[in-house]
């Protein structure tokens, strides 16, 4: 995660966010008042494809799309988990 950037997003829930792009899918990444967050786990994700939200095993769970009350280490393991089940590379939308 540190290797990215959290752009302030006026109007979005949680008000700070970063997408990253994993080829067919996206991770986008939200903290801030709004958010599914604590302050000692600040993120909350969620995995998109073609703009719609899904359930990701391994990174989500079965039931909910979205999976809060990260820590930063959390995400970054979560970044990685993406990086190997889908081959590709983040990089920042």
């Amino acid at each position: 995660l540190k290797s990215f950037e959290m752009i302030d997003k006026p109007g979005i829930l949680g008000s700070h966010q970063c997408t990253l792009n994993f080829g067919d899918y996206e991770l986008s990444i939200i903290t801030g008042e709004g958010a599914y967050a604590t302050q000692h786990a600040p993120y909350e994700i969620a995995v998109l494809k073609n703009g719609d939200f899904i359930n990701m095993p391994g990174i989500t769970d079965d039931d909910d799309t979205v999976k809060g009350y990260l820590t930063e280490q959390d995400v970054s393991a979560i970044i990685k988990k993406m990086y190997f089940l889908t081959g590709v590379s983040p990089e920042q939308v």
